[in-house]
């Protein structure tokens, strides 16, 4: 009995020593390496580089699913609608409503075929398929299934970027490995089988009609049916790039994409005429085939060998693993939670950096299918992208972020010579590369897209320090808060200044022509032109004094009975009226989300996200809204809850970590992963005014341990 104390003090200073000693990260993130001995038909195991991803079925290719291979930069037009001219689609005009004396003119309510044409166009494009092909003894193609595959088994190296699939066919064993480049869009693949040697291994590729006509594309982008409304062509021998032994252009309307296949010997050939499947075989005489398949706009001065796409893939995820942040939530903790919500953190970071770190913001679905018509939401980009600011991704995060400034004259021209504002710049918010706003009511109207350009700056400047970063986002900055100024109206009854109507709020569930003064936006405002006086501040430039006035009198964030409202003057029975909680619960992140406002009390907002507890319809959440209400529960002391919410059974990862859409939209919904990891990094290295060490979690004495290497703290 009395080395009992000396073994309590031992395990104290284990647990001290653990605390304090570096993660091993490598062991950590291999031991969450998805594997599979059967295909998903919803999700396919991915490798890429952030601007594009290959989909694979447990074959390491596309042999029995048609998953899709999609880009960031992938993107074609439709034929115009029947009887219309691209004049029609140029002189294009929505309604005009008034707005507190100005006429605001809108992109909706136009010619019905021109605006659906301008909604679903552009559109993102599925690139190709590639699968295995079998054949017999005399060379005939084999008809199979998966089940006619034995000892199948596939696990995805996450520190390396690698699927190694293995199965057996006919007494033969096949192992694959999958990569994908990291500075192209290039994927290798190398088999090695005594099928290939035999010649009873091959190759196909094929690609899919693509168009606008279908918002959502899931869990497969394209018909490859519908051949004759496309053309390919293939072109082998020389005059190609270095390593290009075929080339093959397909064409879909006006857009030409090019397909380049590099590597080992091998002979291609079209199937058919009327069709766009091509049969690769190899020729050489050992066991084993390395190619490269890179997809370009342009046809390729040269291709990556097989060997460089692997090293690529190796190099840049190790970088990426051991070089930014990190979170480690297992080691040493008790509470049996703690292993999937490490799960949930590690398949995401990994997920993330496939799918979400192109040159332009990802689209919900990331680059595993289309929703939207392939487009991207400006609203959804703080949820998609800010975890790469907590998480120290700057390389990364600065590629999409980068189209603020390239959307910044045609958001000036949208809010001034359309809208006639008097100034300032007002961000779309569905778009795409173009940085058009796609026509609609609730593209138009709303808002609470426009202060983020205001938090990334921030982020960006807490993190480098440096005038070249004021410099830098200077234009931004200034252009974002005129605008934010201007639409705010003033109230000459109130002697305040009012946001709407008309306007929707985050869950675009109530009337736009009625709603005034909602909650999470006159937060927010308050919010993001304090950070844009701040950054005058700082560069000691004037500060507008139109910023100051709107700032210091905005309307009060309502209060009915004691808690915030969604918006100003509805009516206090909204607790109970399904029409106002089913979606978004917007008025939880007013303290959790949002960091403490001048406008805001953080005693009403506990008692209101408390009563969003009781009285939300939460079988009706999705995505980012469990991340939100974490980082509410976070930030009201409520850490236990906390991790219930980032845990709670509707909020649902599968097992390869894809965040699932549930019955609002089809999976993937990535705005769910970077919640995740925005609100797991707020909790784990804290916010401003926090004072404790992973205040967002309950204690060691409470089963949790975490550590934390390399992660910023949120506002």
């Amino acid at each position: 009995m009395k080395s009992r104390p000396v073994h309590l003090a031992v395990s104290l200073l284990l647990l001290s020593i653990s605390a304090i000693a570096a993660i091993d990260r490598h062991a950590l993130v291999s031991r969450f390496n998805p594997t599979r001995n059967a295909s998903n038909p919803i999700t396919p195991m991915q490798v890429g580089n952030g601007a594009f991803a290959f989909g694979a079925d447990v074959t390491g290719l596309q042999t029995f699913l048609p998953f899709a291979i999609m880009s960031s930069w992938g993107w074609k037009n439709d034929s115009l609608p029947p009887g219309k001219t691209i004049e029609d689609v140029e002189n294009y005009k929505g309604v005009s409503w008034d707005s507190h004396g100005r006429l605001v003119q809108y992109e909706f309510g136009g010619e019905a075929s021109v605006q659906q044409w301008l909604i679903s166009n552009p559109n993102r494009v599925n690139l190709g398929r590639v699968g295995f092909l079998f054949f017999d003894a005399r060379g005939e193609v084999l008809n199979i299934t998966e089940q006619d595959l034995t000892n199948v088994q596939q696990e995805l190296d996450l520190w390396t970027g690698t699927i190694t699939s293995s199965f057996t066919f006919q007494g033969e064993n096949v192992i694959v490995q999958t990569y994908s480049a990291q500075s192209t869009s290039t994927i290798g693949i190398k088999i090695d089988s005594p099928l290939v040697k035999s010649g009873r291994m091959g190759i196909f590729l094929d690609f899919p009609w693509n168009d606008g006509s279908a918002k959502f594309s899931a869990p497969f982008v394209g018909v490859f049916s519908a051949t004759s409304n496309h053309t390919s062509v293939l072109r082998t021998g020389g005059g190609l790039g270095r390593n290009v032994e075929a080339e093959i252009s397909h064409s879909l309307v006006n857009s030409t994409f090019i397909t380049s296949i590099g590597g080992d010997k091998f002979t291609i050939s079209r199937n058919s005429h009327a069709a766009h499947r091509y049969t690769l075989r190899p020729t050489g005489n050992g066991p084993s085939l390395s190619l490269s398949i890179a997809y370009s706009l342009d046809s390729p001065k040269s291709v990556l060998p097989f060997k460089s796409v692997a090293n690529e893939s190796k190099s840049l995820w190790a970088k990426y693993w051991s070089a930014s942040g990190f979170i480690d939530v297992l080691t040493g903790s008790t509470d049996i939670r703690a292993h999937e919500l490490q799960r949930r953190i590690i398949l995401s970071r990994y997920l993330m950096r496939v799918n979400e770190a192109g040159d332009t913001p990802p689209q919900e679905s990331g680059l595993v299918n289309n929703g939207w018509y392939g487009k991207f939401h400006m609203e959804m980009v703080f949820w998609h992208l800010a975890h790469w600011a907590l998480w120290n991704n700057w390389d990364l995060l600065d590629r999409p972020i980068s189209v603020y400034a390239l959307f910044l004259t045609s958001s000036i021209q949208r809010a001034q010579l359309q809208e006639r504002y008097h100034s300032g710049a007002r961000w779309s918010k569905m778009t795409d590369p173009s940085g058009r706003s796609a026509p609609g009511e609730i593209n138009e109207l709303l808002i609470w897209q426009q202060p983020h350009p205001l938090v990334f700056a921030e982020y960006e400047y807490r993190a480098k320090k440096s005038k070249a970063t004021l410099l830098k986002w200077l234009n931004v900055v200034n252009e974002t808060a005129n605008w934010m100024a201007d639409f705010a109206w003033f109230n000459a009854s109130t002697e305040l200044y009012d946001l709407g109507p008309p306007m929707y709020v985050v869950s675009e569930d109530t009337s736009p022509n009625v709603t005034r003064n909602p909650a999470f936006e006159l937060a927010y405002w308050r919010h993001g032109l304090d950070l844009a006086e701040t950054w005058m501040e700082r560069l000691q430039a004037p500060i507008p004094k139109v910023w100051t006035e709107v700032r210091q009198n905005l309307a009060p964030v309502p209060i009915e009975n004691g808690l915030y409202a969604v918006y100003e003057g509805l009516e206090d029975t909204f607790w109970t009226d399904p029409a106002y909680i089913n979606d978004h619960p917007s008025l939880v992140g007013l303290h959790g989300w949002l960091p403490p406002i001048t406008n805001v009390s953080s005693e009403i907002a506990k008692a209101t996200a408390d009563k969003v507890y009781t009285s939300w319809n939460i079988s009706n959440c999705w995505g980012w809204d469990f991340p939100m209400l974490a980082m509410s529960a976070a930030r009201n002391g409520e850490q236990d809850k906390a991790v219930d919410w980032l845990l709670h059974p509707l909020f649902e990862f599968d097992d390869i970590g894809m965040p699932i859409g549930g019955v609002r939209v089809p999976t993937p919904y990535f705005p769910g992963s970077g919640a995740l990891l925005y609100a797991v990094a707020m909790m784990a290295a804290g916010w401003d005014g926090s004072n404790t060490a992973a205040p967002g979690f309950p204690t060691s004495e409470n089963g949790w341990n975490v550590r934390v290497e390399g992660i910023h703290r949120a506002m």
